[in-house]
């Protein structure tokens, strides 16, 4: 079965498809990862997304089940130098694929779309499986509109507030598509959390007598997350306020700093930053926005930075009792290095 990836400034590229036939279209990214290839297919911030693995082999040890942070692949497509064909367990991600109507493509040079996007910037992008007509695949990717013009949120969101019970602070989780491994890491710190949907409004948020409200992680643009943004402003000073990835956006936008779309983002297990007091931490990561940290306000203080960009990974304000940070210190797909500094530091300072 073959496959055809066409993008929006024409380019395109015919390889070998696996999964299913059909199409799928969405901003095509990239991450740098090497191991946890589930956890990052099945990771709600890349919905509307076409996810490129730049290391060159994938599924070597088949689907674990146990790592998924959904409960599905929220990634419109995969693509992959190769996939392993007899991995250390089963099903294969071939296997999954087809099983779960999937669309993927192999043998295509990812090297080379991982310089153009480097170079370019994230590009549009459309993906036929059981088809080599690149003309029609280039169409359908400039047909893409641009993610910022998307509403993601809502549909990783919970449709209704639930409860994972706990004996220890009570921790008030607005998902906007939060990552399983973000409760898990809550709730084994005896948290009792309270999860609300994407547009909970601050009365329901104040019901349940929040010990702090917890600001998930999420796909698109932050400005999307309107609901969430309101929520928050109202209810600084009110609660301490934590934030993971587009939580520290949504917090950031909620008192009146901006942010903007990123180049080609940050996307993988291996991505430096610098914390205040001068110590290196290897982080994951998966955000295309960036706060700006020139518009934050006073008295917020950026407390970790990317090393290599020197984009802002964190900040906190005292006064206030905001603590976020743009990187994933709960990601088990690569180095925990800041999950306890992290959810250690501010769950006991509560």
């Amino acid at each position: 079965m073959k496959a055809v990836l066409g993008l929006e400034d024409g380019t395109f590229v015919v390889g070998d498809g696996f999964g299913v036939e059909g199409t799928c279209s969405g901003e095509l990214v990239f991450t740098t990862q090497m191991t946890g290839y589930m956890e990052a297919l099945t990771d709600p911030s890349y919905a509307g997304q076409i996810l490129m693995f730049t290391y060159p082999l994938i599924g070597n040890y088949g689907v674990d089940y146990q790592n998924f942070e959904s409960a599905r692949v929220h990634a419109r497509g995969c693509i992959a130098r190769e996939i392993a064909r007899a991995p250390a367990m089963r099903p294969s991600v071939a296997e999954f694929f087809e099983e779960n109507g999937l669309l993927g493509i192999s043998g295509v040079d990812t090297r080379s779309l991982t310089i153009k996007t480097r170079t370019v910037g994230t590009l549009r992008a459309s993906l036929i499986v059981g088809s080599t007509d690149g003309e029609e695949a280039v169409r359908r990717a400039r047909a893409v509109p641009p993610i910022s013009e998307v509403d993601l949120i809502g549909s990783v969101s919970c449709p209704e507030p639930y409860r994972i019970s706990g004996s220890g602070k009570r921790i008030a989780v607005i998902d906007l598509g939060v990552k399983r491994h973000i409760l898990e890491s809550l709730r084994s710190r005896g948290a009792d959390i309270y999860v609300f949907p994407h547009n909970a409004v601050p009365d329901e948020v104040m019901a349940v007598e929040p010990d702090a409200l917890f600001i998930s992680n999420g796909p698109g643009d932050p400005k999307r997350a309107t609901s969430a943004i309101r929520c928050v402003r109202d209810l600084v000073g009110e609660v301490p306020i934590i934030g993971i990835c587009m939580g520290i956006q949504v917090a950031a936008l909620a008192l009146g700093a901006e942010t903007y779309k990123m180049k080609f983002g940050h996307r993988g297990t291996n991505q430096p930053v610098r914390y205040r007091d001068g110590s290196i931490y290897i982080t994951t990561q998966n955000h295309g926005f960036a706060v700006d940290e020139e518009t934050l306000p006073e008295g917020c203080i950026v407390s970790y930075r990317n090393v290599n960009d020197g984009t802002v990974e964190g900040f906190e304000d005292d006064d206030l009792n905001i603590t976020c940070v743009q990187f994933h210190p709960e990601a088990h797909s690569g180095p925990r290095d800041t999950e306890m500094c992290f959810f250690d530091r501010i769950y006991r300072g509560l």
